[in-house]
């Protein structure tokens, strides 16, 4: 076993880049102060670590991870845990900092922060992953933990590797520390309905911004880039909502059937140990050819910079509900707006995820955990009225549902910057 090299990403320029471009554009809007521009343009702290991990065979690795802290002004660092053979430091900076803005808009008292390896989990072995995770933690435990910085799954990470996250910061500390991370399992103090909960936000505000665009969810077509966590939950709650899921991929490339899927069989090939790709429901299609797609609705929910000004042009939905962070770039998003695409923002359109884990944190420092109906029923509630405001703002101002969303975040963000003060 060895680490795997980087893999070329598609994309305009520096995932961080874009972030900022974001915030420029909103501290423009609001005429934000030189002093606060400065401060929250940058990130607050990042964390660079290089460490070995012992493989199967007796051979050792060296790995580097990294974590960074965007803006704490409003709390704990909150974000989630990458493993990925092209993670960066770049894309740590950019993440977190729309950490920082999704937990502001949707009114959740953390700051943001991100992280992760550069590696392929899965070319490692349950054990050899077990053991990079372990140290990774042990190498950035100075930075986490309940009251600092909460770790949560992300692309390449899961449950599993959450539970080894939260043992291991308990065995330094001598007793369970279960708000350590989120998205752990139920048995060690995880959250009811926290799968479902980024698929399950992404839904609710996908369905109201439909219809107050007098565009039907029922009937729809609807196609999913990145069939992970995020992507099959949408699809799932979507589909039952009366779309029609005609087009599904993860990092392999997809399939594509017009009359649609039956998302039980599909599931069922995929825990069989089969791709989607290979599922025999539909005609292969590569990532690219998905996202260009004559359909109504897509849900872009892998990594960032999937739609870009070398593509654009083809693409063909009339909605794009971000699932995944930064999906679409600056410039091609000013081209998609022009053709009267509707957007729904990723800080916005995936902070179901945020909400839960806030819940999981709140219920496992309280010690009293709540029904996952209650659960759903708190994050729906939340993110509808997060969307509403996003509504009611963009119309108001006459601006898109992401200017909207980010001068909303920004202004908070700055208020609780600037009456903390600067320290000494």
């Amino acid at each position: 076993m060895s680490a795997a090299p980087p893999v070329p990403r598609m994309g305009d320029g520096s995932a961080y880049a874009t972030a900022q471009h974001q915030f420029d554009a909103a501290a423009d809007q609001l005429h934000l102060d030189d002093s606060l521009r400065q401060i929250l343009r940058e990130v607050k702290r990042e964390l660079v670590v290089h460490f070995p991990v012992e493989f199967d065979d007796g051979e050792f690795g060296v790995f580097t991870g990294f974590r960074v802290q965007h803006n704490i002004a409003r709390g704990p660092a909150k974000g989630g845990l990458r493993y990925h053979p092209a993670m960066t430091l770049d894309d740590c900076r950019a993440l977190a900092m729309f950490m920082t803005w999704k937990a502001a808009l949707v009114e959740i008292p953390f700051g943001g922060a991100k992280g992760g390896v550069v590696c392929d989990p899965r070319a490692m072995s349950e054990s050899e992953l077990e053991r990079m995770t372990r140290r990774f933690t042990t190498e950035i435990s100075l930075l986490v933990g309940p009251e600092k910085d909460i770790p949560a799954p992300d692309m390449g990470t899961d449950w599993r590797v959450m539970a080894w996250i939260m043992d291991t910061i308990s065995m330094h500390a001598g007793y369970s520390v279960s708000a350590s991370v989120t998205g752990k399992p139920t048995e060690i103090g995880g959250s009811a309905g926290r799968y479902q909960a980024t698929g399950r936000g992404l839904t609710t505000v996908t369905m109201q911004a439909m219809r107050d665009h007098g565009l039907r969810v029922e009937g729809a077509s609807l196609a999913v880039q990145g069939f992970g966590q995020v992507g099959s939950q949408c699809a799932e709650l979507l589909g039952a909502l009366g779309m029609s899921v005609v087009a599904v991929s993860d990092s392999r490339g997809g399939i594509y059937n017009g009359t649609g899927f039956d998302l039980d069989a599909l599931h069922a090939h995929r825990r069989g140990g089969g791709r989607v790709s290979d599922f025999p429901g539909g005609e292969r299609i590569t990532n690219q050819e998905l996202l260009e797609l004559n359909v109504d609705v897509l849900v872009p929910a892998a990594l960032e910079s999937q739609i870009t000004m070398g593509n654009v042009e083809r693409v063909r939905a009339r909605v794009i509900a971000e699932g995944a962070n930064a999906p679409v770039t600056p410039d091609a998003e000013t081209f998609l707006t022009q053709q009267g695409v509707l957007i729904i923002p990723d800080i916005l359109a995936n902070a179901g995820g945020l909400v839960v884990s806030y819940f999981e944190w709140v219920q496992d420092l309280q010690a009293l955990f709540w029904e996952a109906g209650e659960v759903n029923t708190r994050l729906e509630l939340i993110m509808s009225r997060s969307y509403v405001m996003v509504r009611d703002l963009a119309r108001e101002r006459r601006v898109s549902l992401r200017e909207a969303a980010y001068q909303i975040a920004v202004e908070r963000v700055a208020a609780a910057t600037k009456v903390r003060g600067v320290f000494p």
